[in-house]
């Protein structure tokens, strides 16, 4: 089914401090994911997941190695361009969810498009919203949805701008176990929908059970779960 690698690393490591105080948050990984998957790394706290994401999103540099996204390095881009890159290719969700409160949801998900300089879809977005059940929502502020809806707006922020990644980083760490749900199986079903691959961390096992693939990261090396 899937055969394209999208995004790679070569190697990479990411060490803090030096000689006896030297962590090796991750020590010389190597993976591959490919197009229109949906992968979870799964990893205790400290485990280096986090660090990996950040790195794979551009948000971090490494110490050494590459990150490859289709045939681009993005790891010894200039910040500019990276910026760039990130904001057209790959698209965030947190756990935080990151809302900005005085913007209603229809703005809060339009508003990395505009920063872009590019025009909405406005079609397009009330699909998403409707894909997942916020179109009621569209004119409220943040601070008057649930958890769950908050998410699932963070979820149609980064469908929205049509990225071909998205990285999600304990898209459910601030739910409830049937919430958690709800907003997996939603952002399951819009990647497979809108042609997107997903890489997501999470130390919730049975969060990634919905991945096509599990990863597992431990002392900053990763592995294949099997």
């Amino acid at each position: 089914m899937q055969n394209t690698v999208i995004l790679e690393t070569k190697d990479l490591c990411k060490y803090y401090g030096s000689g006896e105080n030297e962590v090796r948050a991750i020590d010389h990984t190597s993976l591959q994911i490919y197009q229109g998957e949906s992968a979870a790394i799964v990893g205790k706290s400290g485990s280096g997941k986090s660090t990996l994401l950040h790195m794979l999103g551009g948000l971090d540099c490494p110490t050494k190695g590459k990150i490859l996204i289709g045939d681009k390095d993005i790891s010894c881009m200039k910040e500019e361009e990276v910026a760039v890159f990130r904001r057209r290719k790959i698209g965030f969700i947190f756990q935080s969810f990151n809302l900005i409160s005085s913007l209603n949801v229809w703005e809060n998900i339009v508003l990395p498009i505009g920063l872009d300089g590019r025009n909405v879809n406005e079609a397009f977005v009330n699909e998403i919203l409707c894909t997942l059940g916020i179109e009621e929502k569209k004119h409220n502020l943040p601070n008057t949805l649930s958890g769950g809806q908050q998410q699932r707006v963070a979820i149609a922020r980064a469908i929205a701008s049509k990225p071909e990644i998205l990285l999600a980083d304990e898209p459910t760490g601030n739910l409830d176990s049937k919430t958690s749900a709800e907003v997996m199986g939603m952002l399951k079903m819009s990647v497979e929908k809108y042609g997107q691959t997903l890489v997501m961390i999470t130390h919730d096992e049975d969060i990634a059970q919905i991945a096509d693939r599990i990863l597992v990261i431990e002392d900053g090396k990763v592995a294949e779960f099997s």
